[in-house]
This record gives C-alpha cells, sequence and structure tokens, in this order.
C-alpha cells in the first residue's frame, strides 16, 4: 500500500462499526469520526443513505454487510464512488439462523413455549396438563425431508451443505450463480431448473438472493400455490422478495405450515404461524467482527492504492505496484476511452508503465501505473475527458506528489 502522508483521510462511522476493523486504519493517516459536514469515506451497516448530500471529497462507501438496499448505489456511481460491501462474512452467522429457524418449524417450538408460559406453575395437576398438551406439537424430523434452496451464493451454499449433513435431500435453484459460488456448492446438491421446481417438490423452501428488481416479490400468489400442502418457507435474504399479504393467506388456507422471516412487518406481526424475528442474521459477535475488518480493508486498499475488491458497483481490480507513480480512473464504459487517457498522458511525455482496464455494466475502471509524475494540469485534463467521473493521483509517497 502506498505510503502514509501527512494529511489525514476523514471516514465518517455511522451505526456501530466494530472497532476490531476500525482499528485497521492507521491513526496517522485516518480521522475516524461519527460527524462530518464532507468525509471521504463514508463506513456504515443499517442507516438509510438515500437522500444523504454527497460532498466532492467523498472518495468511498464501505457496507459493514452484504446488502446495500440502504445505500443510493446508483447515484454514488454516477460519482465515480465504489461502494465496498462484504459479501460472505456474515455467511456461517445466517447459516446457524437459518438451521435454527428450519427446526423451530419442524417441532413447533414457538406454540409449546407459548403453551408452557401459559401454564399456571401453582396447578397441582401441571404435569398432567404438560403430557396431555404435548400431542398438539408433535413435529416432523429433518432427515430424509427435502429442502429447497433459492439463491446459491456464500450463504445459500452453506444452508445446503448444512441440510446435507443433517440427511436432507437438497434442491438448489440459482439461474446467476457465479463460478467460484459452483465449485463451493456440495456435489450432491440436485439443481433446480426453476424457482417453480423448487416450490413444487420441497418440504422446507429457503431464500438467500439479493432484491432487485427481478426478486422483489420473488415469492408471491401465483408460485405460494405451487408449494406442498403443510410446506415451510424461511426468508433470512431481504425484506421484499416475499409478497407478507400473500404468505398470510397462504398460511390461513394452510397451503403452508410456517413462515419463519428475519424482517416482520404488520402483516405478519401476531399472525398464527409466522415466526418473525428482528434482523438478527449478522448479529453475531463474530460476523459483526467479519464484516468490519473486511469493509476496511477493501477500503483501504482503494484508498491508499486504488485497489478494487468487492464493490457493488465497479469492477475487481487489482495490480502489484511497479512504479511509484499511480492513477485510478473511474469512467463510464464507452468506447475510444482508453485511447483517450493514453493519449492525454502521452502528449504530456508521460509514460505509461502499466495500465489495467476492467469494466461492469455502465461502469469502468483503469489503473494507470506511470514513469514519471503526473503534474497537476495532467490530472485536470484527464478530469475533462467526456465520460470521466473521477481521477485519484496516488503517489506511493509524498515525493510523487503533483
Amino acid at each position: 500500500m502506498a505510503k502514509p502522508v501527512d494529511r489525514k483521510t476523514e471516514v465518517l462511522v455511522l451505526n456501530q462499526i466494530a472497532q476490531v476493523g476500525l482499528k485497521r486504519m492507521p491513526a496517522e493517516r485516518y480521522s475516524i469520526v461519527t460527524e462530518a459536514k464532507s468525509p471521504e469515506v463514508v463506513l456504515v451497516r443499517s442507516q438509510e443513505l438515500h437522500g444523504m448530500a454527497f460532498g466532492a471529497n467523498l472518495k468511498a462507501v464501505g457496507r459493514a454487510g452484504a446488502g446495500v438496499n440502504n445505500i443510493p448505489v446508483a447515484e454514488l456511481s454516477k460519482l465515480g464512488v465504489p461502494v465496498f460491501n462484504a459479501p460472505g462474512a456474515n455467511a456461517n452467522a445466517v447459516k446457524e439462523l437459518v438451521v435454527a429457524g428450519m427446526l423451530i418449524a419442524a417441532r413447533n417450538l414457538v406454540p409449546a413455549l407459548e403453551f408452557v408460559k401459559g401454564l399456571d406453575p401453582a396447578a397441582a395437576d401441571l404435569h398432567k396438563q404438560v403430557e396431555k398438551g404435548k400431542a398438539k406439537f408433535a413435529g416432523v424430523e429433518l432427515p430424509g425431508h427435502t429442502l429447497g434452496v433459492i439463491g446459491l451464493g456464500k450463504i445459500g451454499s452453506l444452508v445446503a451443505d448444512a441440510g446435507i449433513r443433517m440427511g436432507m435431500q437438497v434442491l438448489g435453484c440459482d439461474p446467476e450463480i457465479t463460478v467460484d459460488a459452483a465449485w463451493s456448492l456440495p456435489s450432491q446438491v440436485r439443481r433446480a431448473g426453476s424457482v417453480e421446481e423448487v416450490l413444487k417438490t420441497s418440504h422446507f423452501v429457503t431464500l438467500h438472493v439479493p432484491l432487485g428488481a427481478k426478486t422483489r416479490n420473488l415469492i408471491g400468489p401465483k408460485n405460494l400455490e405451487l408449494m406442498r400442502q403443510g410446506a415451510i418457507l424461511l426468508n433470512f435474504s431481504r425484506d421484499g422478495v416475499v409478497d407478507d399479504e400473500a404468505v398470510v393467506k397462504a398460511l390461513r388456507s394452510h397451503r403452508l405450515k410456517c413462515y419463519v422471516t428475519d424482517f416482520p412487518s404488520g402483516a405478519l406481526v401476531g399472525e398464527p404461524g409466522v415466526v418473525a424475528l428482528p434482523h438478527l442474521g449478522a448479529s453475531t459477535r463474530e460476523a459483526e467482527d467479519n464484516c468490519a475488518v473486511m469493509v476496511v480493508d477493501q477500503v483501504r486498499a482503494y484508498v491508499e492504492d486504488g485497489t478494487i475488491r468487492n464493490a457493488v458497483n465497479f469492477p475487481d481490480v487489482e495490480i502489484a505496484r511497479e512504479s511509484p507513480f499511480r492513477l485510478a480512473i473511474a469512467n463510464s464504459n464507452v468506447p475510444n476511452m482508453l485511447a483517450r487517457i493514453s493519449q492525454s498522458l502521452g502528449d504530456r511525455g508521460i509514460n505509461i508503465h502499466n495500465m489495467l482496464n476492467k469494466s461492469r455494466g455502465d461502469m469502468a475502471y483503469t489503473l494507470v501505473d506511470a514513469d514519471s509524475v503526473v503534474p497537476a494540469d495532467a490530472l485536470d485534463e484527464l478530469r475533462g475527458i467526456e465520460g470521466v467521473l473521477s481521477v485519484r493521483y496516488l503517489p506511493a509517497s509524498d515525493d510523487g506528489a503533483a
């Protein structure tokens, strides 16, 4: 990474970010604050950033978690600002909660607990009441039942593996599965061709997809009717992936036996058959530490070296430094951009030692290692190229500063 400089990078921390992560930002280089008018970095967990005014100094936003629904990603992309997250850092915590949810539903633990809470502790026939009442809460064991997993990223793969280890048949569906995710998927997982196939076949269905245009109300009135009578649906994915009103109707008609979710809503609270938890998926000490460490390391790598790993709106770009004079350029993904950047530098006698450009959708990002100092007027010229969103000069020491 680049050597420290005199001026500190101001980091605005919203919500509680684990100290084990924040301590990875050296005090001689970073100033961590809880209030700032124009920070260079914003670190956030759940606080809503839609509507927040972003200053011209902003370099990066880091989300200590996986989902970024609370962050205006499209707006930040137009400013040339990457949004980093921590995919997989909380995966084990969510997996364990999903397994707990399956057991809670399978063994009817919530109504059983309510039954016991309603008993009179002073009753002479307490034990008889217990023995008589327990018949209403007989459940099922997991082995031999089919677990449908919709979304086979890091969390979905771990849930699938856990199901297999508990003796379940596992059916998975993810039309956009990555190569890395496919490699990590247990070989015993049967691939389904569609969400509908998973719903028709499975006794338990668990959702692990991001919330977007394609997945909003992914589970709704029409495909709920496809589920097996008495099936159990689990949503530890995102609020909005399931149509809550449709789920309530499916529960009342006994199409669904139970809906276990991490996202309570007005339609769900107090409804029989609903087990609603207060968004506990990543609420473990270990997950919070993992997320903080991961996102801080990614933000530091970007601020200091221009490296991009796990940005939701930028491509992954990383090259070893072969020169002390580095440029990081974010631009719209349009033709002839590399040629214009190269020509601008070449016209000023600045030789390109190494260059790497990648694109992702409408966004492109270029790292350039030059053989000499890049002066301020050269940076201004690059910023003036149509389609260039941001230009950052990252000399490895103050000696190369423009």
